[in-house]
């Protein structure tokens, strides 16, 4: 059994290749992703071990997914088979002052149309030592939240560590449909990872612009173990500003922050989450860990899909301030 099970939704992704626009594209690229996959896989290619908890059609293109899954090293054993069809989302890349865009076609997903009693959690986390799951997975339907509430709850009864990214997105349900639904699941959580705008957004907590500030709220109202706080900053789709916190034992831990020339944002926090679940399961002191997750995250804005293809050395020489981009020879 893997260290980590993560669970949500596997999508397809469909992306015109390069910067053109959905209205221009001939054909397009294909990838897949979810977030919880996400962090999976960039556990996985650290060296870790993960499973990745989802339900998927018995048809091709989700064995396709589920293969690809495997190939990186993910466990796909309690992948659940059933449902018509697989979620898809077109991405279509931003550049300079022109924002990228998501358009969803997930309604009537597998998973969205699980039940609760198809997952056999306590199966499922036999010799697992942590939880993953975003704020994602409980928007898809009031069944994938009914599934998730019972997750949270097994995971916490069996003595895993649960972690929880808030992932707000606007185009699946509104604020007040995510606070409403995500407060209550916040008795299991131990680490949140969000950001401050997240914060005030989905539990519309009264913080200052001061992570640190942010950090101590959350924990005060949901009495979370670890709070962690990614940082961007930018106005152009092909640049960022990247940095995090991490708050822990009382005390604000600051990365330092990276200037990124953007290939592909998609998983980028995603890989900052893996990260840092791979870091504190190793027993790293928070301050590395957040740079380490930081480095990872900053890695991933360079790669093209959702998932992070990265080696476990190149993310520890950044972290440890090495790398510039020049070619390795």
């Amino acid at each position: 059994m893997s260290d980590v099970v993560t669970f949500g939704e596997l999508m397809l992704r469909l992306t015109p290749p390069g910067a053109l626009r959905l209205a221009q594209a001939a054909h397009f690229e294909i990838n897949f992703g979810g977030a919880e996959a996400n962090v999976a896989v960039l556990i996985a290619q650290l060296g870790g071990s993960a499973e990745f908890v989802t339900r998927l059609p018995a048809n091709d293109v989700a064995q396709r997914a589920i293969n690809e899954l495997r190939g990186l090293g993910v466990g796909t054993a309690h992948i659940v088979r059933g449902g018509e069809r697989i979620g898809v989302y077109y991405l279509e890349q931003g550049a300079s002052q022109r924002a990228g865009r998501v358009i969803y076609d997930r309604a009537h997903s597998a998973i969205a149309e699980a039940r609760v009693g198809e997952f056999d959690w306590e199966n499922i986390f036999a010799g697992a030592r942590w939880f993953h799951f975003s704020g994602i997975t409980p928007a898809l339907s009031p069944a994938a939240a009914d599934i998730t509430a019972e997750a949270c709850a097994a995971a916490r009864r069996l003595g895993l560590t649960v972690s929880f990214d808030l992932n707000y997105r606007a185009k699946l349900w509104t604020r007040e449909q995510a606070g409403a639904a995500l407060a209550p699941l916040m008795q299991h959580v131990d680490l949140c990872v969000t950001s401050a705008e997240e914060a005030r957004t989905v539990f519309g907590l009264d913080c200052s612009a001061d992570p640190a500030d942010a950090a101590v709220k959350l924990r005060d109202r949901f009495a979370f173990k670890t709070v962690a706080l990614t940082q961007r900053t930018g106005a152009l789709a092909c640049s960022t500003g990247w940095g995090a916190m991490l708050f822990a034992d009382g005390a604000a831990h600051f990365s330092r922050r990276h200037e990124i020339a953007v290939i592909d944002r998609v998983g980028a926090g995603d890989s900052f989450t893996g990260a840092l679940i791979f870091s504190l399961i190793r027993g790293d002191a928070p301050a590395p860990a957040i740079e380490f997750a930081v480095a990872a995250s900053t890695l991933k804005h360079t790669i093209p899909g959702d998932y992070a293809r990265l080696t476990l050395g190149e993310v520890e020489a950044l972290a440890a301030g090495a790398g510039g981009g020049r070619v390795q020879r």
